[in-house]
């Protein structure tokens, strides 16, 4: 079983070695690439106010904050959940020095020796698309991925976005998988199947699905600078 975390934090400032603290951690579980609901959501006091800047991107006040629990109070409980899941953060250097630099306050090891690996989507998306803009935003507007409700950053909203925005970034790399009922999920990467028992149906694409198809080669072909295959052999040659 593949047990993925997709995770965000927000923070007082932006420098936890200068003394700024998490205030929210929002965590969304995916197991076998799927949402399974069970997500985590924890606000905290920081025992320090939230610089300006910062408070004008999440919107968290300090008089919000002061009756929360502490990080120290929930440690152990955030630990159980990560453990042993594949941590997926956007930008993770920002979000893990923050929660390694929380642990360490508590006298507890840094977060990698807690989870199995931590994959950060801004490398991949930088690695796909050198050059562009791969903030969270950009890369929702990019991929299709409605943020429209994002006017504030918050932890919880960001990963369930970011959740969205990775399995968008990685939808290449899913092994196929067919499921035949009470036979079980047969994987076709490593074994042959006859399917010429099984009465497969034909669904044919609708109008508005062949145009978003075609909006989306169209979208492909101007991202490469119209180097795509497909388009390339569509030139008739003299």
């Amino acid at each position: 079983m593949t047990r993925q975390i997709v995770l965000d934090t927000e923070t007082t400032g932006l420098s936890a070695e200068a003394g700024d603290r998490i205030i929210e951690l929002g965590c969304v579980e995916l197991i076998e690439r799927k949402l399974t609901g069970n997500n985590l959501h924890l606000y905290f006091n920081p025992e320090r106010d939230s610089d300006e800047e910062a408070i004008r991107v999440h919107g968290i006040s300090n008089d919000f904050l002061r009756d929360k629990p502490k990080f120290a109070e929930l440690a152990d409980d955030i630990l159980r959940y990560l453990e042993g899941a594949e941590i997926i953060i956007h930008n993770a250097a920002f979000d893990v020095g923050f929660l390694d630099r929380e642990l360490e306050r508590l006298g507890k090891p840094p977060i990698t020796d807690c989870v199995e690996k931590i994959t950060d989507t801004l490398s991949i998306a930088k690695a796909l698309y050198p050059g562009k803009r791969n903030s969270l935003d950009a890369l929702c507007t990019r991929l299709g991925v409605d943020n429209s409700g994002r006017t504030l950053h918050g932890a919880l909203l960001d990963a369930e976005l970011l959740a969205d925005v990775y399995i968008n970034l990685t939808r290449g790399q899913e092994t196929l998988l067919i499921d035949l009922g009470d036979v079980g999920p047969i994987n076709l990467a490593g074994a042959q199947v006859d399917l010429g028992s099984f009465d497969l149906p034909v669904l044919h694409a609708d109008d508005d699905e062949q145009a978003a198809h075609e909006q989306s080669l169209t979208q492909i072909d101007k991202d490469s600078g119209g180097k795509t295959v497909w388009r390339q052999a569509a030139i008739p040659r003299s």
